[in-house]
């Protein structure tokens, strides 16, 4: 890749037929003069930066014109990549934008490659690379809260974190270095300002780090699967969640064949629902397929949760499969409640947690306890049944990676210094851990980890 190029791609995704408007980005030197030899506008338009034109983009050889357009021209340094930018907004669909992105290659620029829009940004210092990371996150956000949370990394929050973290492990370097090269000239280091300093940034760091699960949570989402025997109201309850009819219900026993998936949202955190073929012994070759899938998505699942059939009871096929699954995070769903006759009781003295498991009542077909269900799942989530912290801004897992290196770093000062060892082995780990902070900012970081971080972006972007 070289910086000199100048970069064509089409910025919006699209398909035959769909989308109104379709977009081909230029960035480099040479994006303007591109523009003005395929762009022919009428009247007295001039090309002035951050002005949309109106015209028509054609072939210069031929004349034929391929679609008409506008043309948004943002001069260097003010646009996103701090090069000359220059964007063709065509009509949708597939063949006006590929065109026009043709007319632009064949006129001097390169097919930009995977991210390096935002790679450009990033290299000429327009953005940080929590900030480039996080659109990435903002175009792939599954829920609002998502969305969110990468907003506020590209606005800046994360990395103003990091930095002070980085400026504090700076200037106690600074301290001790000094007092390394000058210690006749300078009065003794402070000890205990180090320990204050050092331990100060390490319980900054945890802090950033414990919002490590619910990023995953917030990019990933949670995967939950529907298990219990057949018939005891599973596609009920996830046509009643999701307010669809993704299953087919009926009552005949052993109708889902195959596992059902459905996509929602609860408190900000996507859900993928599994609802799962009814968990039983069956000599029916294709249901054996099904359950056995079901096995394998209650094992994946981050969590579970197992219907038993209020009006018949936990029989012993439950206690089964329960066995089967109090390995994963559990919630008992007890559906039918409206045609329970006596109060259920659910014996857990087999449970390892001893009987520490939420249960809901449900009567799926009347859309009741969904709520319950939904807060129920919530609170599995903030008692750490599955990791999460309430976080506005949530790391990613190299960033994780990299600060789980500078908590080490920090705790080895920590112990270089309780263990009275020389000042020059304090710089060591104080070193790495301020290497530790900049490759997650950029200020520190290797072509080989850009190479892996910008090639997860599509290619407009």
């Amino acid at each position: 890749m070289s910086l000199s190029d100048t970069i064509a791609a089409i910025a919006t995704a699209i398909s035959p037929q769909q989308g109104s408007v379709g977009i081909v980005r230029l960035s480099g030197d040479r994006s303007v003069a591109i523009a003005q030899q395929i762009f022919a506008m009428g009247g007295k338009q001039v090309w002035e930066s951050h002005r949309i034109l109106y015209g028509y983009v054609r072939n210069p050889v031929t004349k034929a014109i391929v679609d008409e357009s506008l043309l948004l021209l943002m001069k260097a340094p003010r646009s996103f990549t701090r090069e000359d930018v220059v964007e063709f907004h065509c009509h949708g669909g597939i063949m006006a934008v590929q065109q026009v992105l043709n007319l632009c290659l064949e006129n001097g620029a390169r097919l930009a490659e995977a991210g390096e829009f935002s790679l450009r940004a990033f290299l000429n210092g327009r953005i940080d690379l929590t900030q480039a990371e996080s659109i990435n996150d903002l175009v792939g956000a599954k829920s609002a809260q998502a969305a969110q949370s990468a907003i506020a990394s590209l606005r800046g929050k994360l990395a103003q974190s990091l930095k002070y973290l980085r400026s504090k492990c700076l200037n106690v370097l600074t301290e001790i270095e000094a007092r390394i090269d000058f210690e006749d000239d300078l009065p003794p280091l402070e000890v205990e300002w180090v320990k204050a300093e050092v331990l100060h940034v390490a319980q900054e760091a945890q802090g950033i780090l414990a919002t490590a699960d619910r990023g995953e949570l917030l990019r990933t989402g949670l995967k939950v699967a529907i298990v219990g025997r057949p018939n005891v109201g599973k596609s009920s309850l996830l046509n009643a969640w999701s307010r669809s009819d993704r299953a087919i219900v009926t009552d005949l026993p052993g109708t889902t064949r195959d596992v059902v998936d459905s996509q929602l949202v609860v408190g900000g955190i996507p859900i993928q629902v599994l609802d799962t073929a009814g968990i039983r012994e069956t000599e029916d070759i294709v249901e054996k397929i099904g359950v056995e899938r079901s096995r394998r998505a209650a094992q994946s699942a981050d969590l579970v949760l197992m219907v038993v059939d209020a009006s018949v009871g936990w029989i012993a096929q439950d206690i089964e499969i329960y066995e089967t699954v109090c390995d994963r995070p559990i919630i008992l769903v007890i559906n039918k409640i409206d045609l329970a006759t006596d109060s259920l009781t659910i014996p857990l003295e087999k449970d390892p947690r001893n009987g520490d498991i939420p249960i809901v009542k449900t009567a799926a077909s009347q859309q009741r306890g969904i709520e319950e269900l939904e807060d129920a799942i919530l609170q599995c989530i903030h008692q750490d049944r599955i990791a999460a912290a309430n976080m506005e801004v949530a790391i990613n897992q190299r960033q994780k990676a990299c600060l789980l290196r500078v908590v080490q770093s920090l705790a080895n000062v920590q112990v270089a210094i309780a263990d009275h060892l020389p000042l020059d082995f304090w710089t060591i780990d104080l070193r790495a851990a301020i290497s530790a902070i900049g490759e997650i900012t950029g200020e520190e970081v290797t072509e080989s980890v850009l190479d892996q971080i910008f090639s997860r972006f599509c290619i407009g972007k």
